[in-house]
């Protein structure tokens, strides 16, 4: 197959954001560090591998790693750095290929098939591109080789930190037979429980279902682990994507639970996204509300308009309280609301945890998006 004559590197950054901390600051080196807002609802961005070993990790409450790991040193993220190391860590891969798809400031797949080095095996290509991270960005990266994309993000967890590990076509069946099913690109932790309730726990476990039986039982992503759990990944790495959404979201220091405090709240995130689709200069036919309540359970309201919706808080703000009186909070505290505008139908079901099957509208890279709101609060 064409898919197999493929070769993929998928590149992350060894605990990106801590580690650059660690590299600019000496006195934080060997300390267990986490990058996000101190306060009671700050977030974890990225935890170094000293704060690991406590049990601390990305997306998690501040107020949590704290009690887990007491001597925990807290930072703010520096955005505008982590975009520069970036951008100086794309400038190395496009020394190899053109054919490169990030996936978030810290993570990208290259297609190194044809190469501008004329490098016969991938493998070589990741190494170098190891070294140059190391000695011109004083970073360490893990690389995953393979014939796709899926495979080739599962090799660069094998051996995270500065790991390598490669997935030949001819070991690719066995090794994921034996992969818990947790490891799997798009499964969290409510499709692993979901799974395990089927008695799916390992990739051989999947292979054994039919696609019909996980279509019907996980929708298009069933048909998508169908395909992963007998190595086959179609999807070509992508250098370009065509913005399909602007959007914003406020998490409130406080949880709130009267409409005069939402809908306070709720003109904010209108001016906010207002200035974000002027900025971006994007146009699109769906409103979406996101609401997150005191428990963390999300729901999500949208209403699609005949006519392109106007950077205007103006027109948003109304069909924004529209949307917030059917969502009817008032019985819940609301702990975060969001406002984006996208294509009409540009909404698809994905992954569980931001996996980037493709981008989603909400599902941003967490860390990038924490490190955002972060800088805001700092501003």
């Amino acid at each position: 197959m064409a898919a197999e004559l493929r070769r993929i590197i998928h590149v992350d950054m060894d605990a990106f954001f801590a580690s650059v901390e660690q590299r600019d600051f000496p006195e934080l080196r060997g300390k267990p560090l986490a990058v996000g807002y101190d306060g009671p609802r700050g977030v974890v961005a990225t935890a170094s591998y000293e704060a690991r070993r406590f049990g601390v990790h990305s997306a998690q409450a501040i107020l949590t790693a704290k009690r887990l790991c007491p001597k925990l040193v807290i930072v703010p993220g520096r955005y505008a750095v982590y975009k520069e190391v970036s951008a100086a860590m794309h400038a190395i891969f496009h020394e190899y290929t053109d054919l490169i798809e990030p996936i978030s400031l810290d993570e990208a797949f290259l297609d190194v098939t044809q190469n501008k080095k004329d490098m016969e095996l991938a493998v070589d290509i990741a190494r170098e591109i190891k070294v140059k991270i190391r000695e011109q960005l004083h970073l360490t990266a893990s690389a995953g080789v393979s014939y796709n994309k899926f495979l080739a993000k599962i090799a660069s967890d094998q051996r995270k930190p500065d790991g390598l590990t490669v997935i030949h076509p001819d070991r690719a069946q066995s090794f994921i037979d034996t992969l818990r099913i947790e490891k799997f690109w798009g499964v969290g932790p409510r499709t692993a429980e979901q799974m395990h309730r089927l008695g799916i726990f390992t990739g051989k476990d999947l292979r054994s279902k039919s696609q019909a039986y996980l279509a019907e039982r996980f929708g298009k992503m069933g048909a998508i682990l169908y395909g992963f759990a007998r190595g086959i990944d179609p999807r070509p790495v992508v250098t370009e994507w065509k913005r399909k959404s602007v959007s914003c979201e406020h998490t409130f220091e406080h949880d709130l639970s009267d409409w005069e405090a939402l809908d306070e709240r709720l003109h904010v995130c209108a001016d906010d996204l207002a200035r974000r689709l002027t900025r971006a200069d994007f146009h699109g036919q769906t409103l979406t509300l996101k609401v997150k309540f005191f428990d963390f359970n999300i729901i999500t309201r949208s209403l699609t308009l005949a006519a392109t919706i106007p950077a205007d808080a103006a027109v948003l703000l109304p069909l924004a309280r529209r949307l917030l009186h059917e969502a009817n909070p008032a019985l819940r505290p609301v702990r975060l609301l969001g406002l984006g505008v996208s294509y009409a139908g540009s909404q698809e079901q994905r992954g569980e945890e931001g996996i980037q099957l493709e981008f989603d509208f909400w599902q941003k890279k967490e860390t990038d998006a924490h490190v955002a709101e972060q800088g805001s609060r700092n501003s």
